[in-house]
């Protein structure tokens, strides 16, 4: 039932209003001044902001080097991609070459050069009016070297020394 204390009270003695509860005080904590308060408040916001700091700071690392990461990966597969199209064009390339050394094997027989020669080039087989026979006389037109050759190949100290020794007296 809630008390009414606006009213005014006629007896002489006015009575006490025993609270509701009573907060139990700890008599072995130390009391704490307001400016100490204040301090050690800054003090705590001040390591929190720190830590708050240190933690971005380190997902940001984090975040750069898996960046880093997946770039160096990226490039990496760009560059196996282009060295497997150059792969494949070097087959390709290889490919055809091998096909025209095949043609022109072909192509490289008496009857075909002999048909390009006169289609082409307007030429015509030998008469026996046209052949001329030459006689050479058989002798040999080759000189033999007279100067002997003599090759020195370098040696070490020692050997140099004794061998320009037994050479001086022979």
């Amino acid at each position: 039932m809630p008390r009414n204390f606006n009213k005014y009270q006629y007896e002489t003695s006015p009575r006490k209003l025993e609270p509701e509860y009573t907060p139990i005080k700890n008599p072995y904590k130390a009391k704490k001044t307001t400016a100490r308060k204040i301090n050690t408040n800054n003090k705590k916001e001040k390591q929190l902001k720190k830590q708050k700091r240190r933690a971005i700071k380190y997902l940001v690392i984090g975040f750069l080097i898996l960046f880093a990461i997946s770039y160096r990966n990226s490039q990496i597969d760009e560059s196996f991609a282009k060295l497997q199209d150059l792969k494949q064009e070097l087959s390709d390339v290889q490919k055809q070459n091998e096909q025209l050394e095949v043609s022109i094997e072909s192509g490289l027989n008496l009857s075909n050069l002999e048909q390009e020669a006169k289609e082409q080039l307007g030429m015509q087989k030998l008469n026996s009016k046209q052949t001329i026979y030459m006689t050479l006389p058989k002798e040999d037109y080759i000189e033999a070297a007279t100067e002997e050759v003599i090759i020195e190949e370098e040696q070490s100290g020692i050997k140099g020394i004794i061998n320009t020794i037994t050479n001086i007296f022979k």
